[in-house]
């Protein structure tokens, strides 16, 4: 999990280094996504909150927070891999397909997570 959070702030400061996203908007989602992330990671430890293919957290089992805190992260995570996306010359998808791996291989075990597929697994 250490090395999912390293990664994770690695693609905030990526938005940092960008100006598709105003500098306000920057620190704010590092700091929403941090502040965010005990709660995220409880969520996929108990298996409410998956991993999908696309880079996104998907909702898996309906408890409490779950949904606002996957909606939440989605929203900065979409903003996260736009603004990658604009400085690199492709698509946000793209962008969330290649995170959706690395997020694959760094997860902890017992974290849901989905195959290219569409087949969800347990790590």
């Amino acid at each position: 999990m250490k090395r999912f959070l390293i990664t994770a702030l690695m693609l905030v400061s990526l938005v940092a280094s960008t100006g598709s996203v105003r500098a306000e908007d920057r620190g704010a989602i590092k700091v929403r996504m941090e502040q965010r992330l005990p709660t995220l990671d409880a969520l996929r430890k108990s298996g409410a909150i998956g991993e999908n293919n696309r880079g996104f957290t998907e909702v898996r089992q309906n408890v409490e927070n779950a949904s606002a805190i996957s909606s939440a992260e989605n929203r900065d995570r979409e903003a996260v891999y736009a603004a990658i996306a604009k400085e690199q010359g492709t698509s946000a998808e793209t962008v969330g397909r290649v995170r959706a791996r690395q997020i694959a291989n760094n997860s902890a075990a017992g974290v849901w997570l989905q195959r290219e597929s569409g087949e969800w697994y347990q790590k």
